[in-house]
């Protein structure tokens, strides 16, 4: 095992610039998730950790030692891709012996290591099937097992489960958290699926146009975004951001909506929203954030009207995509994205009719669209 010290870290291909000055640290032993849209850079960075690119100007360092001018094989690294790319005529066996062999280990060693990793991947049955005799899930377990028994420094994975169906990705992600904690492999993993990063990391890389936004531990930044990017890419569904303006009321503070609805600012909140009181700000809410109203009259909820234009039943919960008003017509700037609320299944709702929302307001968040920061 080894941690990972990236400072300064840029990469350019021609003329365009893709990673722009990353500075970041990989705990020993940590399961890191690299987050962010396609084209973000999130894998460009995990290619010039592997050595698999050239940077053009910084620092990465694995173990202490600076590995800039190492090729990948000296680096010990071992990669995970989408793609398996097994031999096909190698049994499962040879397949994850291969590079042991070629580096010309004794066979009792490589039978040892072959066979313990078979068995922490439950491969042991496969160990004589040929590729074409297995599962999407079974062969990334293969190629999983390729780099476990190499006993690398570290783990790069690149969106290694974009090609299994949506069963089997939920199989292999706790196949990977359960690997990560039997061999406690420092372990960096690249994906664009929040659901991923959020149930594998210890801690959350996001990226967005080849740079950090934030970084921290999935809660954190469920709870506690510090940018409008992050707030509205953790979350299934995203965010809600709604133009407001934060309004003085007396003692206290309110955000009033285009449609005229005052929500009141929770007392704790006052002093951190102060500096932005008569500025057209953004509210953010999570879709779970706004269940239906019973009238019960909780602290620090308040009520808003909205007309359901889409229902989305999914058993667990409805998913209600909805507008502020009674006019569609006049959200013309949100049609192609209405807002989004969770709701009780058990609540009946019908798409074209008016229903009270709960808003939490002690789970809001206040971003200045200036700077896109999360106040």
């Amino acid at each position: 095992m080894a941690d990972i010290r990236i400072r300064g870290l840029r990469k350019s291909f021609g003329g365009m610039e893709i990673v722009h000055g990353i500075d970041l640290d990989v705990r020993n032993g940590e399961f890191l998730v690299v987050l962010g849209p396609s084209g973000c850079g999130k894998s460009t960075l995990l290619r010039l950790i592997a050595g698999l690119e050239e940077i053009s100007d910084g620092e990465i360092a694995i173990g202490g030692r600076i590995v800039n001018r190492l090729e990948p094989r000296e680096r010990g690294c071992a990669m995970v891709f989408q793609n398996y790319a097994l031999y096909p005529h190698m049994s499962v066996y040879d397949n994850m012996a291969f590079g042991l062999k070629l580096r010309k280990f004794p066979k009792e060693d490589i039978r040892r290591r072959v066979e313990e990793a078979a068995r922490i991947l439950h491969l042991t049955p496969l160990l004589q099937r040929k590729p074409r005799a297995l599962s999407g899930g079974q062969r990334q377990r293969v190629a999983m097992g390729r780099a476990i028994v190499r006993n690398p420094k570290v783990f790069l994975f690149d969106e290694p489960l974009s090609n299994l169906d949506a069963k089997l990705r939920v199989q292999m992600r706790t196949e990977i958290k359960k690997v990560h904690n039997t061999v406690k492999t420092t372990t960096v993993y690249v994906t664009h699926d929040q659901v991923e990063a959020m149930t594998l990391a210890d801690r959350v890389v996001v990226m967005n146009q080849g740079l950090i936004e934030q970084v921290g531990p999935p809660q954190e930044l469920y709870h506690h975004p510090e940018t409008r990017f992050v707030a509205g890419f953790i979350g299934s569904p995203g965010m809600n951001f709604i133009p407001c303006k934060l309004v003085k009321m007396g003692d206290g503070l309110s955000v009033n909506l285009e449609n005229g609805v005052s929500l009141a600012v929770p007392a704790e909140r006052f002093s951190r929203y102060a500096p932005y009181a008569g500025k057209d700000m953004l509210f953010g809410i999570r879709p779970e954030h706004l269940p239906v109203d019973t009238g019960d009259n909780r602290p620090g909820f308040a009520t808003m009207p909205v007309d359901i234009d889409i229902t989305e039943p999914m058993g667990m919960e409805t998913v209600i995509y909805f507008f502020l008003g009674s006019d569609k017509s006049e959200h013309k700037d949100v049609m192609e994205a209405p807002f989004c609320a969770r709701i009780d299944p058990l609540v009946p709702v019908r798409q074209g009719t008016r229903v009270q929302l709960s808003v939490d307001m002690n789970n809001m968040h206040l971003i200045d669209p200036s700077t896109d920061k999360v106040v």
